[in-house]
């Protein structure tokens, strides 16, 4: 272990990680069920407090099957635009699905979130279903 090659990483302040959260428009969501882990990468929208995602509906979800056994999710956002320069904040906290009165309108999911993503589904096919991930615990890290 004495010859391997070391980078030192520091905490990140909450205003920076506020700004990773707010700057980014995707990350990685984990999930679980049972003992199975199922992580996907999303597009997602941080107002200050949660975080919400926005996920694509359509007959045989894994995605939705393992959001809606998911009482703790963890998300992921990081990047790394060098070898020696690299940055992540987690963020874990209760996962729930938003009601359809809680859900915003097209107009908001518009502003607030990148184009949803379709991959091989019609979009007549896909109905969007809303969860938030309200924010117990963040840890920020980067290279320093």
């Amino acid at each position: 272990m004495h010859h391997l090659e070391y980078i030192y990483t520091v905490g990140m302040d909450r205003a920076e990680v506020e700004a990773a959260l707010e700057q980014r428009t995707d990350g990685v969501l984990s999930l679980a069920r049972d003992s199975e882990a199922y992580a996907i990468p999303v597009a997602y929208y941080f107002d200050g407090d949660a975080l919400y995602f926005r996920l694509g509906r359509h007959d045989e979800s894994d995605k939705l099957a393992f959001a809606d056994e998911t009482a703790e999710a963890c998300f992921v956002l990081y990047d790394a635009p060098s070898p020696d320069e690299s940055w992540s904040v987690i963020v874990r906290g209760p996962f729930t699905r938003l009601s359809a009165d809680d859900r915003p309108d097209d107009a908001e999911i518009n502003e607030a979130y990148t184009s949803l993503r379709v991959f091989g589904e019609t979009v007549e096919d896909i109905d969007p279903v809303f969860y938030r991930l309200d924010i117990e615990s963040v840890t920020g890290r980067r290279t320093s």
